[in-house]
């Protein structure tokens, strides 16, 4: 089956995804949204986030995709359920990767650096509450500027260092032994992380496990591109250009109302 696999955020943040996943699926054509005319998410009411997240599904299911990848924490976690109920066709949420970083800890201590609409989501609260031990820690972190700095291509990573390394050493203080990067865009910055980071303190991975549950999904609905036709990977975006540091030479770019 030929048809795209789409794929949505409010920004630049879901390439980190795109890049893996064009590795995993060679054949796939896919079809990106960048909806950075109304980035960050993160900021933004529930209602709000669930009317975009909509209008991104509408639009990827104009394209014909065969599956829809939300590749944002903020929209997953605050729209994902109604719009499964609304759509038809597969979709794909980033999980928070709570679980793993619970089965993970030793020293009980958890750190989460997310958006303040996924930590304040009921999706995030009942995965919590699902998963959580009760000696276990959560230390929470809001990365408030972090989003549209990402955005605009990392212009100065001298502040960015000092912002996290702000955001960081209170964790790494309560003796944190792996961090949950809770939204997508921060999978640009994991370089800078680690540098503040000990180096036993693991980054929990919520990449792989989404990819590979696309692939486990496209296998069942039997929908995978056999096709030895030279794939596409087209990427959209509906407010400034989006910064090249972050887009392989393979996508085709292009401005698009939506």
């Amino acid at each position: 089956m030929e048809n795209p696999i789409g794929i949505f955020d409010s920004g630049i943040g879901g390439i980190s995804i795109l890049e893996k996943l064009k590795k995993l699926l060679p054949n796939e054509n896919f079809i990106y949204l960048a909806d950075n005319r109304n980035c960050p998410y993160g900021s933004k009411s529930k209602k709000e986030i669930l009317s975009l997240s909509d209008k991104n599904c509408e639009k990827l299911i104009e394209f014909n995709c065969k599956i829809i990848i939300i590749a944002c924490n903020t929209s997953t976690t605050n729209s994902i359920q109604k719009l499964r109920e609304m759509i038809s066709l597969p979709i794909v949420g980033i999980e928070p990767g709570l679980k793993p970083a619970i089965n993970y800890t030793k020293t009980k201590n958890i750190g989460v650096l997310a958006t303040e609409k996924t930590l304040g989501s009921k999706l995030f609260f009942e995965t919590l509450n699902k998963n959580k031990i009760d000696d276990i820690n959560i230390h929470e972190q809001i990365g408030y500027e972090l989003v549209n700095m990402i955005e605009e291509g990392l212009n100065s990573k001298k502040n960015l260092y000092k912002i996290l390394k702000s955001y960081l050493t209170p964790m790494i203080n309560k003796n944190i032994d792996c961090l949950l990067l809770g939204c997508t865009h921060f999978n640009h910055i994991k370089d800078i992380i680690k540098e503040i980071l000990p180096k036993n303190i693991k980054i929990v991975d919520t990449i792989g496990p989404v990819n590979k549950h696309v692939l486990n999904k496209l296998k069942f609905k039997n929908i995978l591109n056999k096709s030895k036709n030279k794939r596409f990977i087209k990427v959209f975006y509906n407010g400034k250009e989006l910064s090249s540091n972050y887009l392989d030479k393979e996508y085709e770019l292009s401005y698009l109302e939506f």
